[in-house]
């Protein structure tokens, strides 16, 4: 497994990470009614609000309280009151989220204060829901960001019911917390599983609602869907919550332990024994067998794995990306027989541990770009694009941001169907690249019979329902 390491250089260059208050504010769109705000300078906000525009091609609800000199020195309060009531007055958005910069942590803002403060001099601000998170750009990286955002919400909108637990009392309904490396199409995918079992999920945040790449019927300032308020309070009724990716930990201990609601965390949902144990998982949470859909679905990917390791097979990979998503496309990579030869990625987390190579190191993309010219294939967000020309090697977009393709919204990574894909665009990408990657006579070269494929379970271990009798027709017509 994999030792992590962080480079020692003075320097970035051309950084690979994005910085928390920005994976703070992704993870605020996911609110209904949300007016997210960067407490910074307007530069700070501005740099964010670019890099989301870009990747998702809409319009994107986010402000700033302007910080100058003289305020910075000063003390922020004035601007943060002015910037509440602004946007109550002009937007009147349900929530108004509040994370912090490298340059109001450096000075030391109260926030917290600032807030109570204003509420009490300020009376029509009492039904709008603030909320606020630390997160400075100086240490983390967006990963790290979001979960700060999804933990500080939970403690400061889900009611505490451990004195008097109402788990379970919503019959069928489920809290969904997933990572910020799952994109809106993901989260359609997701829930598409659980509605399948008869489950209904809470979803927080829920950007498969607010950036889904949607025409709304009416213009709003704010955030448009997402997880809603009143949905939020029921969370403490819900049988069990889903949590996705290692970052979803501190959220889904926080949301038990105000709650007592039980949770189980998936490490990824890109791979096939990750989406057996989901789909295990929610037969027992449900009590309804396993569709026989999936069946289907699970066989279609086994395919396609046998179908992609003649192109993956024994070749290096070059990996960029936050440590959830790294873990998720580098462990499926290894499966599929491919080396992850370098990793780089941009903050510490428990599930680089168990990440199948030698090293993952927290540094940029000149990092990866050394790494890369001794791969067969480059992967990492649309900033490395330059680097892949350089090395004149495949290039696979994943991550954020994604500025240089459309679409980004509704890719699919998780679940049977959407590792199906994966492993199709990947080795599609193979083929382009590389003509004759597949000889036209067999036997397949010596160095291709040494990649084996690793041992999967079959459809009969798993305790699924038996499929269904079928007669065979005689004369067209079944009997």
């Amino acid at each position: 497994m994999a030792k992590t390491v962080e480079s020692k250089k003075a320097c970035a260059v051309n950084p690979l990470k994005m910085s928390q208050p920005l994976g703070a504010s992704y993870a605020f769109m996911g609110m209904d009614s949300c007016m997210p705000v960067m407490h910074g300078s307007q530069g700070c906000t501005s740099f964010g609000l670019v890099l989301l525009v870009r990747h998702f091609k809409e319009a994107i609800p986010l402000q700033t309280t302007a910080m100058n000199e003289v305020t910075t020195i000063l003390g922020g309060y004035e601007n943060i009151e002015a910037a509440l009531l602004n946007i109550k007055k002009r937007a009147n958005p349900r929530i108004i989220a509040i994370c912090s910069t490298g340059l109001t942590e450096t000075k030391g803002d109260d926030v917290d204060g600032y807030l109570n403060l204003a509420r009490q001099r300020k009376p029509e601000l009492n039904d709008t829901a603030i909320v606020y998170i630390s997160t400075p750009d100086y240490v983390g990286a967006f990963e790290d960001g979001w979960r700060l955002a999804v933990a500080g919400m939970i403690k400061q909108l889900v009611p505490d019911t451990s004195a008097s637990p109402q788990v379970g009392q919503a019959a069928g309904q489920v809290n969904l917390l997933p990572g910020s490396h799952l994109t809106p199409g993901d989260l359609e995918e997701i829930k598409s599983i659980l509605s399948d079992f008869g489950l209904q999920a809470i979803t927080m945040p829920d950007v498969s609602g607010s950036l889904d790449g949607h025409i709304p019927p009416d213009w709003r300032g704010t955030t448009l869907g997402g997880a809603r308020l009143d949905e939020v309070a029921r969370m403490g009724s819900s049988i069990a919550t889903l949590a996705i990716g290692q970052q979803m930990l501190d959220a889904a201990q926080a949301l038990q332990d105000r709650t007592g609601v039980p949770f189980h965390l998936f490490d990824r949902l890109t791979g096939l024994a990750c989406n057996d144990s989901l789909l295990m998982t929610l037969s027992q949470l449900s009590g309804q067998p396993v569709p026989q859909k999936y069946r289907r679905q699970r066989s279609q990917l086994l395919d396609a794995m046998l179908d992609g390791h003649f192109y993956l097979g024994g070749k290096k990979v070059a990996l960029g990306a936050e440590p959830d998503l790294l873990f998720a496309a580098g462990s499926l990579l290894h499966e599929m027989g491919a080396q992850l030869h370098t990793c780089v990625t941009t903050t510490h987390s428990p599930v680089l541990d168990k990440l199948p190579a030698e090293t993952a190191l927290i540094g940029d993309l000149e990092d990866l770009e050394k790494g890369a010219a001794e791969c067969d294939l480059l992967m990492t967000h649309s900033h490395g694009r330059q680097a892949a020309e350089r090395l004149d090697k495949p290039f696979f977009r994943i991550g954020f941001p994604i500025f240089d393709r459309i679409g980004n919204a509704h890719r699919v990574m998780v679940g049977y169907r959407g590792t199906r894909q994966f492993i199709f665009e990947v080795a599609n990408l193979m083929m382009a690249h590389i003509p004759h990657a597949l000889p036209d006579t067999w036997p397949l070269p010596e160095a291709a019979q040494r990649v084996a494929m690793p041992a999967l379970p079959a459809v009969a271990e798993l305790p699924w329902p038996a499929p269904a009798s079928r007669t065979t027709p005689t004369d067209g017509v079944t009997p």
